[in-house]
């Protein structure tokens, strides 16, 4: 049986779910820029309780599925050198380079470990004083403070056999760069609410004012995804592009300063590559001078240089929101998560993961009927 405040929650759904249809005029795009809003929108059915017309598209919004290819290639590189410990999340083991995965290079002797934090990595070089410990630091605002904050640790350690393959990234260069693109066809967004708690959201409110489009940060509940809809819904209908935080108990404007403090001391804004959107200005996060000796790529000279994806692979324009994963003639047959082709279906906040866990089957079956279950078959769900 439903815990009461699950059939609480249910109802608060349907009827910002009913609010949002007595607002909508028109049809109206708007994208989520994460990867777990993304699941939770397809594992509740979220988008199938809104309006016709009203369109959700998923974004550049999983941290494992924008890490690009060539940095996977180094990463595997380093793991294989002797001496060398690999520590990384568990979710990018299996993420294919070009050259084969992290977990293709375990297989055949490299010392990569699963790892919780960058502190875990840290402990191993503490106590593993004879190993050369490499850290895979990945992920948007959220995860780079601890990335930080292990660093500084080191420092004070002076431990010398600790190393970072940075692949931090930003989410405000890259919802500019979906913006820029002619083909762009978003008319508002869905902010990461856990990405604002760190970092706030004054970033986005220029973007919203030059492209004209409302930005609304945004929990992960169904309740706080149906409101932020709602929300930047009837900023859509009122012709306002303005920047509003749904998710207040978590999120202040200014984000968290001692958080923030700690990234832009250690860290440096540089170009990144993106997986499947290419290189964006100043979306990167790349150790400051003062702190390049823990710079793995610096330490391992080896390292591949960045490489395309696979063409049978569509996460690019996955990535874009251009398609969906029925579209690729791969997805469900060839590509699945024990053999995936691509970052999508492999991480665990991959669209395609969420497309394969939740709606496999009417994805795969071919028909219209089967792909697109009603709205009100949804509402009666």
């Amino acid at each position: 049986m439903k815990h009461v405040d699950e059939w609480r929650d249910a109802g608060v759904a349907l009827r910002f779910a009913e609010a949002i249809a007595g607002i909508t005029t028109r049809p109206w795009t708007i994208m989520e820029i994460c990867g777990g809003q993304t699941h939770s929108i397809v594992r509740h059915g979220i988008d199938r309780m809104l309006p016709e017309g009203v369109t959700l598209l998923h974004g550049p919004g999983c941290p494992v599925c924008v890490t690009p290819a060539g940095v996977i290639d180094a990463g595997v590189a380093i793991a294989s050198r002797p001496n060398v410990t690999f520590c990384s999340f568990g979710d990018m083991l299996r993420v294919p380079g070009e050259h084969g995965s992290l977990l293709a290079a375990r297989t055949t002797g490299a010392d990569v470990r699963i790892v919780y934090s960058p502190l875990d990595a840290l402990a191993i070089a503490r106590n593993e004083p004879d190993r050369q410990v490499v850290f895979f630091a990945i992920g948007f605002e959220t995860t780079a403070p601890a990335t930080a904050m292990a660093v500084l640790q080191a420092e004070r350690e002076h431990l010398e056999n600790f190393f970072l393959l940075v692949s931090h990234v930003l989410v405000p260069p890259a919802i500019e760069a979906i913006l820029g693109d002619p083909a762009c066809g978003v008319q508002g967004f869905l902010a990461a609410g856990h990405v604002c708690t760190v970092m706030g959201y004054t970033e986005y409110e220029p973007i919203a004012q030059r492209y004209r489009v409302p930005i609304v940060v945004t929990g992960f509940e169904p309740v706080d995804l149906l409101q932020g809809i709602y929300l930047c819904i009837r900023q859509l209908e009122a012709g306002k592009s303005e920047v509003e935080n749904q998710y207040s108990r978590a999120v202040r404007r200014d984000g968290n300063t001692f958080a923030r403090d700690a990234v832009a001391h250690v860290f440096a804004l540089q170009n990144q590559r993106w997986r499947g959107l290419g290189e964006i200005a100043a979306s990167g996060l790349g150790l400051a001078p003062a702190y390049r000796r823990y710079d793995a790529l610096d330490r391992f000279t080896d390292a591949a240089l960045p490489t395309e994806q696979p063409g049978v692979c569509i996460a690019a324009e996955l990535l874009r929101g251009r398609k969906r994963p029925g579209d690729c003639p791969a997805f469900g047959t060839h590509c699945t998560p024990e053999h995936p082709l691509g970052a999508t279906m492999v991480s665990s906040e991959g669209v395609c993961a969420a497309y394969y866990r939740y709606r496999r089957e009417e994805t795969t079956c071919g028909s219209e009927a089967c792909r697109h279950v009603s709205r009100d078959e949804a509402r009666s769900t």
